[in-house]
């Protein structure tokens, strides 16, 4: 395990899913790119199954709704955040992950592509952070208790290197598969 992704100490995992789907990207204007557009992360559109191949949750990009969005491009009342619902009981788990902060020497935020670990070719193992649970409309309440999430194993889900090299560009999509495996803890 990556140090940097690791959970703190006194947290445990109560579920984990074997995620199956597609990351999402769209063509956009980017100044960090040479060419002027570079793809860009739309939304996550996985299904989170069980050993036994039992559906767990849905995984997207959702609004949270205990947080208030700074981002005037963003028509919502809170930040988008990678989301999970749980398929039975509706509780939803929104959360994010840290980057690096350049500030700091050697820190790498609370995501890896290290070789050591992550294939290539396949998007970086995360720790991400709940910032906001729910419980589900009849009071389920399975992920309410979730204070991280690992996502591990990955495979595929890069962004594609054609279909985004001119400003023409702008706007084309890519669906790309994925595979990861998604580990819920809690501190309880």
């Amino acid at each position: 395990m990556p140090p940097n992704i690791a959970v703190p100490a006194g947290n445990h995992a109560f579920l984990e899913g074997h995620g199956v789907g597609t990351q999402n990207y769209v063509c956009a204007p980017s100044a960090s790119s040479p060419s002027g557009v570079a793809y860009a992360l739309f939304t996550p559109e996985a299904t989170l199954f069980s050993d036994d191949f039992k559906q767990l949750t849905t995984h997207f990009f959702s609004p949270s709704p205990s947080e208030i969005n700074t981002n005037p491009a963003v028509v919502a009342a809170g930040p988008i955040r990678v989301t999970w619902q749980h398929s039975r009981d509706t509780s939803t788990v929104w959360g994010k992950v840290r980057p690096a902060d350049p500030a700091v020497p050697g820190d790498l935020g609370d995501s890896s592509t290290d070789p050591a670990f992550v294939a290539p070719g396949a998007i970086a193992w995360l720790k991400v952070t709940a910032t906001a649970t729910e419980d589900g409309p009849t009071g389920g309440d399975t992920l309410t208790k979730t204070t991280f999430i690992q996502r591990l194993n990955t495979s595929g889900g890069v962004a594609p290197s054609t279909g985004c090299a001119s400003p023409t560009d702008v706007g084309n999509q890519a669906f790309v598969p994925y595979t990861a495996d998604y580990f819920f803890y809690t501190d309880r």
